[in-house]
């Protein structure tokens, strides 16, 4: 991959591009909860998307406990990445979506890496994150981000944990005698 990633905070600029990434690029249900209604991208499912934005915009200490990030790749949206507040204040949730197009580049592996880096800020010492066993682009994702996967017994879900990068034990010194 070549190129910077950033995230960002979901604001109303951001918020349309975003919107436009996913009606281009990915499916409804690959980028927001489900919606009563006719497949594809309803003017219902827009305002939806919207809204379920907005709405976690107060981030982490808000009421839903949940921050939303815009993606960007040389300073262009590709997807969003949040930040949610499990059961506990040092435990929180990873989730992110790309648009099918710059999926394979690299950038949820730098995302997955800057998550780390915000969780680690807000005081988390762990971060989970929740997949398919057949999205293979996220389950390397996480494994370059040093993620211990636990697959289910009886679907085929699989849980990742990662520890933030600052909260991991230091290294121990070699000393050359």
């Amino acid at each position: 991959m070549v190129g910077q990633v950033e995230v960002s905070q979901v604001d109303e600029e951001s918020l349309e591009e975003l919107l436009a990434v996913a009606v281009e690029d990915a499916a409804p249900e690959e980028v927001m909860p489900p919606v009563a209604g006719p497949p594809g991208w309803t003017t219902e499912r827009q305002e939806t998307f919207r809204n379920w934005h907005r709405a976690r915009r107060p981030g982490l200490a808000g009421p839903l406990r949940e921050s939303t990030f815009a993606i960007t790749h040389n300073g262009t949206i590709f997807g969003s990445a949040r930040l949610a507040l499990r059961d506990s204040r040092d435990v929180l949730e990873a989730g992110m979506w790309l648009g099918r197009s710059h999926r394979g580049r690299g950038i949820g592996t730098a995302t997955l890496r800057i998550l780390l880096d915000e969780a680690a800020r807000a005081g988390a010492r762990a971060v989970v994150a929740d997949t398919k066993a057949h999205n293979t682009a996220a389950l390397a994702a996480l494994r370059r981000n040093g993620a211990t996967l636990i697959a289910s017994q009886d679907t085929v879900e699989i849980h990742a944990e990662l520890i933030p990068k600052s909260m991991l034990p230091p290294s121990p010194c070699t000393a050359n005698p």
